[in-house]
């Protein structure tokens, strides 16, 4: 069983891919998957998957995503453009919010 590891990535986040097949690539994050440690980024590493026709669905080859391993993707900064690694910061209310650790800029609104 692997631990559970805190992330800081959430899903709708602009990430780039930086290690293994797809990399260089650029995708939005559908889904995190915290007990795998992965993600879900659309239109990267997809795969095909021969699925049997049912009642409800005809068959045939479907291309879906498949899940990315956490330490291979990075937040891409629009700022930076890179991708980038990311701290958190707590503001003067009170909230903490996730930041830039290259420029610094404030990711969270």
């Amino acid at each position: 069983m692997t631990d559970m590891v805190k992330t800081r990535i959430r899903r709708d986040d602009e990430v780039v891919v930086i290690a293994g097949r797809d990399k260089g690539a650029r995708g939005k994050v559908i889904r995190v998957l915290s007990d795998d440690n992965s993600v879900l980024v659309s239109k990267v590493n997809m795969i095909k998957r021969h699925t049997r026709q049912t009642q409800n669905s005809s068959g045939g080859i479907v291309e879906k995503e498949a899940a990315l391993d956490l330490s291979n993707v990075q937040y891409f900064c629009s700022k930076c453009k890179a991708g980038v690694r990311l701290g958190v910061k707590t503001l003067e209310d009170g909230h903490k919010v996730r930041t830039c650790r290259s420029c610094g800029e404030v990711l969270d609104s």
